[in-house]
C-alpha cells in the first residue's frame, strides 16, 4: 500500500464551492479526484469503511461492464471512446447514495463531468507532486496515458493541463506525501464534518 501524509497547510476549502444545491449536499458522496497515482482507490477504500459508506471506482466499473481492462479500451477505441464511456458510467454512479467515489485522472476534462460531480458530491482533490506520481506509477503498466518514450515528462504534462481543473471543483484540497495514510483519513475526516458545519465560514483556510 502506498504512503502518505497530510500537510496541515495544505489543507483548504475552495471558497468558490459551496454546496450549490440540495443533492450535493443531502448525497452523503464523497468525490475523490486527482491525478493517477495520487492515492483515490487507496483512500477511498479506508475511508468508505471508516464512514461506512460503499466505494466505487469507476475505473473497475468500467471493466466490469465491458470485460476488457481500460488499456484494451485504448487500443480499441482510443482516448476519446474511453472518455465517451467514461462519461456515461459516471452520469449513473453519482445517482448513487452514501458512496465514496473514485474518479479516473481525466474525468475532469469535460466541463459536463465537472459540473455532474461538482454538484453530485463534496468534491477531494488529492494532490500529489509529479515526483511521488512518478514514483508510484513508474513501473505500472496499466497507465496507458504512461507508454511513451518519457513518461516522467508526460506526467509532468498532464500535471499542468489538469491540476486548474481539479482545483476548479474542488471542495476541499489536501496534499498527499510518502507516509502516514491514518494520519491523512483522520484529518480528512476532520476536515468533512467542518465542510458540513452549518456555521462553516463562507472561506477557511489553514496557514
Amino acid at each position: 500500500m502506498p504512503g502518505f501524509c497530510f500537510y496541515e497547510h495544505d489543507f483548504r476549502y475552495n471558497s468558490g464551492m459551496e454546496p450549490s444545491n440540495t443533492y450535493k449536499s443531502s448525497s452523503g458522496n464523497i468525490i475523490l479526484i486527482g491525478l493517477m497515482g495520487s492515492g483515490k482507490t487507496t483512500v477511498g477504500k479506508l475511508l468508505a469503511k471508516q464512514l461506512q459508506k460503499s466505494f466505487v471506482d469507476c475505473d473497475e466499473e468500467i471493466q466490469r461492464r465491458t470485460g476488457v481492462t481500460i488499456p484494451h479500451i485504448f487500443d480499441v477505441e482510443g482516448e476519446e471512446g474511453f472518455r465517451l464511456r467514461e462519461s456515461a458510467t459516471l452520469e449513473e454512479l453519482v445517482k448513487r447514495n452514501n458512496i465514496v467515489l473514485a474518479t479516473g485522472g481525466g474525468a475532469p476534462l469535460s466541463q459536463m463531468n465537472r459540473e455532474l460531480l461538482s454538484r453530485s458530491g463534496i468534491v477531494v482533490y488529492l494532490k500529489s507532486s509529479v515526483h511521488d506520481l512518478w514514483h508510484r506509477t513508474r513501473h505500472d503498466q496499466n497507465r496507458p496515458l504512461l507508454q511513451t518514450a518519457d513518461p516522467r515528462a508526460t506526467l509532468q504534462a498532464l500535471y499542468e493541463k489538469r491540476d486548474p481543473l481539479y482545483n476548479s471543483i474542488a471542495d476541499i484540497v489536501i496534499h498527499t506525501g510518502k507516509q502516514n495514510v491514518q494520519l491523512l483519513l483522520s484529518r480528512l475526516q476532520e476536515r468533512l464534518a467542518e465542510y458540513r458545519a452549518p456555521d462553516k465560514p463562507a472561506t477557511e483556510s489553514i496557514q
